[in-house]
């Protein structure tokens, strides 16, 4: 894909030859002791790993795939949520894939409108382990998604190409801190540290951090200390495929959006 093409390009790709679905793991506000929202996760029909998914996906068919998961995290979210009119939906994205931000949003804005789902419900991540190729676009894309009312947010921060330049130029909502950063935290200085000042700095910007990959009593304690709020891993809940997990110590969610509309 080169050029611009722009709305033209928007229409155009190669369809997909596999079929893919979401699961959904919760993400977690211990300050208020309520799932603040889930993250859908691309699996196979059949449960297979994301891996096996994103391993099928060619130049030609990046667009035709990232507009596809959106549309479908967004239809399985309006089914599945909650109609509390606070739980998030966050959603994975390729900025890379993206031709144009006001154009290329059209199909998630419309999936939206019918799923009866507030804009401000849905969190954009893209992972700063995207190489980007251009990032000025990137930066075009967050203020269109901005503007539509949409959260943005930074994946996998601290483990990628640009580091803290990203939060200069994207000026995301939320910054998600990289597993690897986070893993057997309780028992490194070094890590505490380095986790301790990113949250700091996020504190400074008006950015909400979220610790992505928590798996020990340990790790989570730490992290509270450092003042993290909003947690995901495996600790409190493990993907399930189009469905809502339920977490131990929270309430599972009990009325459920209606159909969609047409």
């Amino acid at each position: 894909m080169t050029g611009k093409p722009g709305c033209k390009g928007c229409r155009d790709g190669v369809e997909l030859d596999f079929t893919f679905t979401m699961a959904f793991q919760p993400i977690l506000d211990l300050s208020t002791e309520r799932v603040w929202g889930y993250e859908a996760l691309v699996r196979g029909s059949a449960g297979e790993s994301a891996g096996s998914i994103l391993s099928r996906i060619t130049p030609e068919t990046v667009y035709r795939f990232d507009q596809a998961a959106r549309v479908k995290a967004i239809e399985l979210a309006g089914r599945l949520f909650p109609t509390d009119d606070r739980t998030k939906l966050s959603i994975n994205f390729m900025p890379n894939a993206v031709y144009e931000p006001a154009a290329c949003i059209r199909s998630s804005l419309e999936a939206a409108r019918r799923a009866g789902f507030a804009h401000d419900r849905i969190m954009f991540e893209f992972t700063e382990n995207e190489k980007f190729r251009d990032t000025a676009h990137v930066t075009r894309i967050v203020a269109e998604y901005r503007k539509q009312g949409f959260l943005t947010a930074l994946d996998d921060f601290g483990a990628g190409f640009a580091g803290l330049s990203l939060l200069a130029n994207f000026q995301p909502d939320l910054i998600k801190i990289d597993m690897d950063l986070l893993r057997n935290i309780d028992s490194d200085q070094r890590r505490q540290t380095i986790v301790g000042g990113l949250i700091g700095i996020a504190r400074g910007l008006g950015l909400a951090v979220i610790a992505e990959g928590i798996e020990t009593q340990e790790e989570l304690a730490t992290l509270r200390n450092l003042g993290a709020t909003l947690f995901q891993g495996y600790y409190f809940a493990r993907p399930h495929l189009e469905h809502l997990p339920a977490v131990a110590g929270f309430p599972a969610p009990a009325v459920f959006a209606q159909t969609l509309v047409a």
